[in-house]
């Protein structure tokens, strides 16, 4: 089937773009957040395209007041992946690479937002990752620091956003689980356990760039610590040689409750000291969402709000559903700047480091 992305030079393989390999968790996907300089005002946007389900779905979510408010949508793709609209959500590419805008409009939440690169982004190594034979993952995610101009509507209150409204923006494609779950066994004694940590960093004039990917005896099978200066080009990032995270739970929890990132420089050891202002649910954007992950099917178009109060959220819930979050957090360096950024958590399983030795127990 030919549709219009057959008209860019965009092809992969020798067919026409509508297909994407042979792997049926083939994915394709935006994600952004944002928050004013004091870490409030927070705001998330997700959209992705499954090539092989024939799925597009898109979620916006917000945070006033303690209440988490969640847009999900979902589509048929009709294997048009040229469509960047899933009901009332939709992305446009300004500038590639430098500038993208999202528009928000149903179910009592509204949004305009155009988000403007700080530097070029930055590559992430290619993720591939096996659980026994069975590959898990394998895709690439490009990452870049950015700031927001526009407006937030909740059920007929706008905010407009404040001046130096921050935050990240990726984009993410290969395979990853999604769709319904693959009830198959990896086989006998594989043992599932999954550990991340993602921390984009706003400083005041550069952006800092650190994750892992870990198993589950601790050692890093995926991680890059990068720094880069605003206006920074592809071939102007400040390469670090290591890096490495100390961050406790907050008890009861696998939340973390602030971090230390040490990271090796050419001029000696930059520490980073993460003090915890907000909590984001990534469940609001799909992530381990029981109804609303990545992938599902739900007809030709479904539309859902979901407001939570965060307050009164279970973080060992058995749905496993809020063990994924994301804390936007002041950010102090060892060489005097203050700024602000995100620091994403999901651990899953196993993680012998601070010993959790159950599929799911608590810090």
């Amino acid at each position: 089937m030919l549709t219009k992305g057959d008209d860019f030079p965009l092809h992969q393989t020798p067919e026409p773009v509508a297909y994407a390999g042979t792997d049926r968790n083939f994915y394709d996907r935006y994600f952004f957040n944002g928050y004013a300089p004091d870490g409030s005002g927070f705001f998330a946007v997700a959209l992705g395209i499954y090539p092989h389900l024939n799925v597009a779905d898109a979620h916006f979510s917000c945070i006033r007041n303690g209440v988490q408010y969640n847009l999900h949508a979902s589509r048929e793709l009709d294997m048009e992946r040229m469509n960047l609209t899933v009901g009332p959500v939709s992305i446009e590419v300004i500038e590639p690479l430098q500038s993208l805008r999202v528009r928000i409009n149903g179910e009592g939440l509204s949004a305009d937002l155009t988000f403007t690169g700080r530097a070029f982004p930055i590559e992430e190594p290619r993720f591939t990752y096996r659980i026994g034979p069975r590959t898990f993952m394998d895709y690439t995610r490009l990452t870049q620091n950015g700031h927001y101009t526009g407006w937030i509507e909740v059920d007929g209150e706008r905010h407009d956003l404040v001046p130096g409204t921050v935050g990240t923006r990726d984009r993410s494609w290969g395979v990853r689980p999604v769709g319904a779950s693959d009830t198959q066994p990896h086989g006998h004694g594989v043992v599932s356990s999954f550990f991340w940590q993602w921390t984009p960093v706003n400083l005041p004039t550069r952006s800092l760039f650190f994750h892992v990917n870990a198993d589950r005896h601790g050692a890093p099978w995926n991680t890059r610590s990068v720094i880069a200066p605003d206006g920074a080009g592809h071939d102007g990032f400040l390469e670090t040689p290591s890096a490495a995270m100390e961050s406790p739970m907050q008890p009861g929890t696998r939340w973390p409750s602030g971090g230390t990132l040490t990271v090796q420089c050419a001029k000696g050891p930059l520490t980073l000291t993460f003090e915890p202002l907000q909590r984001f649910q990534m469940r609001g954007l799909g992530y381990t969402s029981p109804k609303w992950g990545h992938g599902m099917y739900h007809g030709p178009l479904v539309v859902d709000r979901e407001d939570v109060v965060l307050a009164d959220l279970d973080p060992m819930a058995p749905t496993l559903e809020n063990l994924h979050v994301q804390m936007i957090s002041r950010v102090t360096t060892s060489d005097g700047e203050v700024g602000i950024g995100g620091f994403e958590q999901l651990v899953i399983g196993p993680y012998t480091p601070w010993g959790l030795t159950e599929y799911f127990d608590a810090g």
